[in-house]
């Protein structure tokens, strides 16, 4: 998984993720179904000496958490692929026009 960008959630309930301890639990009650399974094999496959990358493996799943506490964020992901097409063409005829 590569890491996404820096998303913010809205003001209220945060699991707590300090430690990997705590982003496992998050994953596993508030996490995407699967993440938690995903995070552990990605996890498995890094070398723990990387901080780099072990940091940008743990951003994005902690990204994935925030984001299912994002009201605007999971309406996204909910739309459809013809929904997000009408609406690329309907900018890109904007576009055009000016």
């Amino acid at each position: 998984m590569t890491a996404q960008p820096d998303h913010q959630a809205r003001p209220g309930f945060t699991p707590p993720m300090g430690t990997l301890a705590d982003l496992r639990e998050a994953l596993s009650t508030w996490g995407f179904p699967g993440d938690r399974q995903r995070f552990e094999e990605e996890l498995d496959a890094l070398d723990l000496d990387d901080l780099t990358k072990v940091r940008e493996l743990t951003q994005a799943y902690r990204h994935r958490v925030l984001l299912r506490y994002d009201g605007p964020g999971m309406a996204a992901l909910a739309r459809t692929t013809g929904d997000v097409e009408a609406e690329l063409r309907r900018k890109l005829m904007e576009a055009d026009a000016q």
